[in-house]
Order: structure tokens, then sequence, then C-alpha cells
């Protein structure tokens, strides 16, 4: 079975998170994602804490597609050095893998 990860990351606006989400399942690096917030985060940056508003953004992808989206997100994102995680789901139904599998295989340009 496939691997399917839940890769997020993190933008100022809402408007960034849409651009985004749309642009990497547009070119098929995720089959499906989510835009959530706002919400409130707490850090260390450039040595000093901060807090400030986020959007977040999670996509669904594969193992093998996840280097493409990676590179996507960071090439395409406002911030300078975003994070961009990934985790493996634990389980998940065997048609969603599928779908998952199918999207992402055909690495298609979005068209409106």
């Amino acid at each position: 079975m496939t691997k399917v990860l839940e890769v997020s990351t993190a933008t100022p606006t809402r408007e960034a998170a849409l651009r985004l989400a749309e642009s990497a399942i547009g070119a098929g690096l995720a089959a499906g994602g989510q835009v959530s917030g706002p919400t409130t985060s707490f850090f260390w940056h450039e040595g000093e804490f901060g807090k400030g508003e986020e959007w977040k953004v999670s996509f669904k992808t594969t193992e093998a597609r996840y280097p493409d989206l990676e590179s996507h997100l960071v090439a395409n994102h406002e911030w300078s050095n975003p994070e961009v995680t990934a985790v493996p789901l634990a389980r998940a139904s065997a048609r969603y893998v599928e779908w998952v599998e199918r999207v992402t295989a055909q690495q298609i340009p979005h068209k409106r």
C-alpha cells in the first residue's frame, strides 16, 4: 500500500493560503487539501519571541510526490523559510488511498 502523507504549512494571509492550495492541488502535487484559520501562533524568530495570525494549509499526497510538493511550497511561499512538515497517515481506507494515488499520478496542470 502506498504511504499517504498529510503535509502542512502556514501562511500569513488567507489569500496566500488559497493560492498555495490551488496551485499545488491544481498541479497534481496533492489530491486535496484544506485551508483553516485564522489561528494565533507563538514562535521564536531571529532570536525574538513573536505572536501572529496564520492560516494553515494541509495537503494529502503520496510519499513519492512529497519532494515535488515540498519544492513547490517553498518556491511559491511568501516566507523565505516556511514550515513544511509531513506525517504519514497511520490508517486510511483503501478507496481513499487509491484516490490519492490516482490523482497525484496524473501530474496534469490545473485548468480553469
